[in-house]
């Protein structure tokens, strides 16, 4: 009898419960224009549309990682009129690529400690810097910033949401064709009230296809063999050019 009535309580709460969940996840709803970019020989950048509705007022902020990975940034140095390698930082487990966008001002609407806790902002971006002098963080961080946005990797100012009517939104991201592949992690947020009372995730997949993925997964899985390989090829190349050339 006991557990029959256990079994009705628990029964009876997640009915009761089950509109608020409902509810609370209709908030905020948001997908893709598509979820694979595929890379081949001809690819030279793309862009994607995230687009969503919420339930009411609110702001809206997006957020696309890339995969991640040690990157490394070297300082060039002037020595006699000669350009060298300097000092160098490596940046653990860093973004590779890095998006941000809101329907306004993320200070407007955000106070900082959520900025830094959703990562809102490249200024909010945590980076763990390595391999240099304590001094020279900040200067190192700057610059990688610059590089990767220089590169179209990075957004340095806080890309457009924009609103149609006053639930529907979109948000236009382009992919460079330098873009990394792997796994992106797109987050989109709602926000009232200074606080984030939403959040959803969707996924998107970048990799290469064609010719130029089965060369460059032959060359990541036997490298010793396409090193090999190009060796060969090249010797083959230059004894041909030179029978050639002898000949004339």
């Amino acid at each position: 009898m006991m557990p029959r009535l256990l079994l009705a309580i628990f029964a009876l709460c997640a009915v009761i419960a089950l509109p608020f969940n409902t509810a609370r996840a209709q908030a905020l709803s948001a997908d893709l224009s598509d979820h694979l970019i595929a890379i081949n020989t001809a690819f030279t950048g793309t862009g994607l549309t995230l687009f969503g509705s919420t339930d009411g007022d609110g702001d809206v902020a997006v957020v696309v990682e890339g995969p991640r990975a040690d990157l490394m940034l070297r300082k060039k140095e002037n020595i006699a009129g000669i350009w060298t390698n300097g000092e160098s930082a490596r940046f653990v487990d860093a973004p590779t690529f890095y998006y941000a966008a809101a329907t306004r001002e993320p200070s407007q609407f955000l106070r900082e400690a959520p900025r830094s806790l959703y990562r809102i902002g490249v200024n909010n971006l945590p980076l763990d810097i390595q391999d240099v002098d304590n001094e020279n963080i900040a200067e190192f961080r700057t610059a990688f910033i610059a590089d990767r946005a220089n590169a179209g990797l990075y957004n340095r100012q806080v890309g457009n949401v924009t609103f149609i009517g006053s639930r529907l939104f979109r948000s236009d991201i382009y992919f460079p064709a330098n873009v990394p592949t792997g796994t992106y992690a797109v987050k989109v947020m709602l926000i009232r009230g200074g606080e984030v009372i939403a959040q959803t995730d969707t996924p998107l997949t970048i990799r290469k296809v064609g010719t130029s993925a089965r060369i460059f997964n032959f060359a990541h899985d036997y490298s010793a063999v396409f090193g090999l390989m190009a060796v060969v090829c090249a010797a083959a190349i230059g004894w041909f050019a030179a029978f050639v050339f002898r000949k004339n």
